[in-house]
C-alpha cells in the first residue's frame, strides 16, 4: 500500500486536492473493479468517459481519484491526483505501486508479426521441464502454471499488466514468457518491466493502419530490444534474433546486451540444417556451440515453425537452460491451439483451422499445406474490419494462388460493412484466380459448412484467420463463434445427409 502522496511524487507538476496521507490500496480505470480503498483513474476515451463513472466507483469504495481535469467534481473526503499527462503519470506510478513486480522474475519478451504464439507455449514448456514455475501473457490467455485466465489484448495496458505481473510475482512465479505486441511498445503498455531476453521472430507486413509505415512498424518492434538493453537490477541480459529477416539487423543494432543470433539460410549462433517438412511434423538438425548438433522429429510442421522452435531455443540457451531438456520437450511437443490445429471428427479429409491474418501468415500456411496435400486445398477466409485495408488484396491474391477452391468469408467485420471488406478481398481473388473455384459467402458459418460440403477424400479444408478465437465481433454485438466447433458440427451434418 501508498500513499496518493507517494504516487504524485513520481510525476512532475502532479498535485493532491485533499488528504495526502489518502492510503491507495489498488489502482483501476474499470468502476466495476473497485473496491475500498482504490485509486480510480479517470480516462478520457473515445466511447466513453470515464468521469462518468466516479459515482460508481466513489460507492464502490474508490478513495481517490485520478485526473487530468482540475473542474472534476467528487464527494467530500475523496481526494483528487491532478496530472498533466494520464499516461505518463499511469507508467511512473503503477510499477512502483506494485513494487516493480518484474524485477523479481526473469521476464522474456516476445516480438513479432508471425510466430510469437507458438514461441511463448514452447519456451514455457522449456522452463517448466527445468523445474520452473512459468507465468505467461499472450494471444490466447494468461496462464500462471496451470491455472488459466482470459485475455483482451496481445499486451495489456499497464494497469492490467502490473497487475498481473505482480500476482505472479505473489504465486512464486520464476519466469513470466510474454508476447509483447508492437502496439503495447508504441503505447508504453510495458512501463516499469525489466526485460531479460528479448526474442524477435519476424517482420510482413501488418497493423499499417496504426503505423502508417513498415519502418514505424519495424521501429516500434525494436524498442523491445532497447528496453532488454537497460542497465537494471538483473544480470545477464540477451538478445535473440531471427537474422534470416531483413529487420533483424535494425532489431540487433538497437541492442546493446550479448546477441544470440538464429537462421536457417544464414550464418548465425543458432542454426537449423536438413531442414526436412513432412505431413506430420519437421525433421532437421540444430547447430549451436552449446551442444554441437541437436537432431530433431518434431509432431508439428511448417518451415515457419522451424523458425519458432529456434526463436523458443534461443530463449532457453539466453536463458542457460541445458541442452537435454530442450531437446526432450521439443520431441514431446504437439501443438498451440489454433496454430495450424487439426480438426478431427471422423471425417475422410484433413481440417486444419490457424490464427493466420497476415500476408505472410497465409502464404505460411498455405504453402506448408501445399507440402503436404495429396488432393485439394479449400481455403475458407477473410479479414478483419477496422484494421489494415491495404493487406485485404494481398491476403485474396495469395489464397488464390496457394489454395485450388477459394471461399472468401467474413472474419470480425467489426463497425464495416462485412461486404465491402469482401469486395476488397475479392479484388485479390480476382487478379489470380484464373480458372480456379471461388465463392464469396458472407456468413462465416455457411462458408464453413459449405468448404466440408465440396470435401472429398484426402482434401485439405483450412480455415483461417480466428484460430483459438471463439467469438465473432460484429457492428453491434459479439457473439459466439468458434471455428472448430463449426468444422466439427458441419462433419456431423454432412454425416447425418449420407
Amino acid at each position: 500500500m501508498k500513499t496518493i502522496n507517494q504516487l504524485a511524487e513520481l510525476v512532475k507538476g502532479a498535485e493532491v486536492i485533499g488528504n495526502k496521507e489518502t492510503v491507495i490500496t489498488g489502482i483501476e480505470h474499470d468502476s466495476r473493479k473497485v473496491e475500498k480503498g482504490t485509486l480510480f483513474v479517470c480516462i478520457p476515451g473515445i466511447h466513453v468517459d470515464g468521469h462518468k463513472f466516479i459515482p460508481q466507483a466513489v460507492a464502490a469504495g474508490a478513495a481517490a481519484i485520478l485526473t487530468t481535469r482540475a473542474e472534476v467534481e467528487v464527494p467530500e473526503g475523496i481526494a483528487v491526483l491532478l496530472v498533466k499527462d494520464l499516461t505518463a503519470a499511469l507508467d511512473a506510478m503503477v510499477p512502483f505501486f506494485h513494487d516493480y513486480p518484474a524485477r523479481s522474475m526473469r521476464v522474456i519478451g516476445i516480438t513479432g508479426t508471425n510466430g510469437k504464439t507458438t514461441t511463448s507455449y514452447i519456451t514455457r514448456a522449456i522452463l517448466r521441464e527445468a523445474g520452473y514455475k512459468v507465468g505467461l501473457i499472450g494471444t490466447i490467455q494468461i496462464m500462471m502454471e496451470d491455472e488459466v485466465f482470459p485475455i483482451h489484448n496481445t499486451t495489456p495496458d499497464v494497469v492490467e499488466l502490473q497487475h498481473t505481473l505482480a500476482i505472479m510475482r505473489d504465486k512464486g512465479m520464476d519466469y513470466v514468457v510474454m508476447e509483447v505486441s508492437s502496439h503495447a511498445l508504441d503505447q508504453n503498455r510495458v512501463a516499469g518491466i525489466e526485460f531479460d531476453t528479448a526474442v524477435f521472430t519476424n517482420l510482413t507486413q501488418d497493423h499499417l493502419d496504426y503505423h502508417k509505415t513498415l519502418e514505424n512498424y519495424m521501429l516500434a518492434k525494436a524498442k523491445l530490444f532497447e528496453l532488454v538493453s537497460r542497465e537494471g537490477v538483473k544480470q545477464g541480459k540477451t538478445a535473440v534474433v531471427n537474422i534470416d529477416d531483413e529487420a533483424g539487423k535494425t532489431m540487433l543494432e538497437h541492442a546493446s546486451c550479448r546477441h544470440l543470433t538464429y537462421a536457417i539460410n544464414s550464418e548465425a549462433d543458432l542454426r537449423a540444417t536438413d531442414v526436412d517438412v513432412l505431413a506430420s511434423g519437421a525433421n532437421f538438425t540444430l547447430n549451436h556451440e552449446s551442444f554441437g548438433q541437436m537432431a530433431l522429429k518434431l509432431h508439428i510442421t511448417g518451415i515457419f515453425n522451424v523458425y519458432n522452435v529456434m526463436s523458443a531455443v534461443g530463449a532457453a540457451l539466453a536463458e542457460n537452460i541445458k541442452p537435454e531438456v530442450i531437446a526432450k520437450v521439443l520431441q514431446g511437443f504437439t501443438s498451440v491451439p489454433g496454430r495450424f490445429e487439426l480438426v478431427k471428427a471422423g471425417q475422410d479429409f484433413s481440417i486444419i483451422v490457424d490464427y493466420a491474418h497476415t500476408p505472410d501468415g497465409v502464404e505460411n500456411v498455405l504453402r506448408t499445406a501445399r507440402e503436404i496435400a495429396k488432393k485439394k486445398i479449400i481455403a475458407v477466409f477473410g479479414c478483419g474490419g477496422d484494421r489494415d485495408r491495404t493487406k485485404r488484396p494481398i491476403m485474396g491474391r495469395l489464397a488464390a494462388q496457394l489454395a485450388d477452391v477459394v471461399i472468401a468469408t467474413s472474419d470480425n467485420p467489426r463497425s464495416e460493412d462485412p461486404e465491402f471488406i469482401l469486395s476488397e478481398v475479392e479484388a485479390g481473388v480476382k487478379e489470380a484466380i484464373g480458372s480456379k473455384h471461388h465463392e464469396k459467402i458472407t456468413d462465416r458459418r455457411e462458408a464453413i459448412f459449405r468448404a466440408v460440403e465440396l470435401a472429398e477424400t484426402d482434401d485439405i479444408v483450412i480455415i483461417l484467420g480466428k484460430g483459438h478465437e471463439n467469438y465473432q465481433i460484429l457492428k453491434d454485438e459479439t457473439i459466439h463463434f468458434d471455428d472448430k466447433e463449426v468444422a466439427k458440427e458441419a462433419v456431423a451434418a454432412r454425416k447425418e445427409e449420407n
